[in-house]
């Protein structure tokens, strides 16, 4: 029986795993959300935030688990500086995992790990060329006079001629 046995093993030993875990928790502090397949978001999920209640915490201690745990001083130092302050008044539950469907290649089901308490950031500035482009392209279509039918003088396309087809390196009756 596998009574309080909840690690999830996906396919790797114990050292594999633990190093794919810090390294998507790493992944997931640098770039507050990564897309990773739905198996691995569910085994991330409970060590990132298990590394959020340490950096909540904010002791030495508790910076020197977190190292010991993730390996990346850039990454604890952001997690201690950025992302626990930002989720101080939530009681856990600090990731989201949103179901994104099927990988193309082998039919795997995705998924998108974010932070809940991470700040949108909304890029006006691609927002904005858009009307600009439409404006343009109007005043161009009204400056420009009307266009005169004219006679079709290039002659019509020739038909492609059927493929020469080689099997197995012999040449056909036709290329003899």
């Amino acid at each position: 029986m596998r009574h309080q046995k909840k690690t999830l093993k996906l396919g790797r030993t114990a050292e594999h795993r633990k190093a794919l875990l810090a390294n998507q928790v790493c992944s997931l502090i640098e770039h507050r959300r990564i897309k990773t397949t739905l198996a691995k978001a569910k085994a991330v999920r409970p060590l990132a935030e298990r590394m959020v209640t340490l950096g909540k915490n904010g002791s030495l201690h508790a910076r020197r688990n977190a190292l010991s745990t993730l390996r990346h001083k850039d990454a604890v130092k952001k997690l201690f500086d950025e992302i626990a302050p930002a989720s101080t008044e939530r009681n856990g539950g600090y990731t989201r995992i949103i179901r994104l469907g099927q990988r193309k290649s082998d039919s795997a089901a995705m998924a998108l790990l974010e932070w809940i308490d991470a700040p949108q950031v909304v890029e006006e500035k691609q927002a904005e060329p858009k009307p600009e482009k439409k404006a343009k392209r109007d005043e161009a279509k009204r400056e420009e006079p009307p266009a005169q039918e004219t006679p079709p003088s290039a002659p019509a396309p020739e038909e492609p001629k059927p493929k020469k087809r080689r099997w197995f390196g012999r040449k056909s009756a036709e290329e003899k």
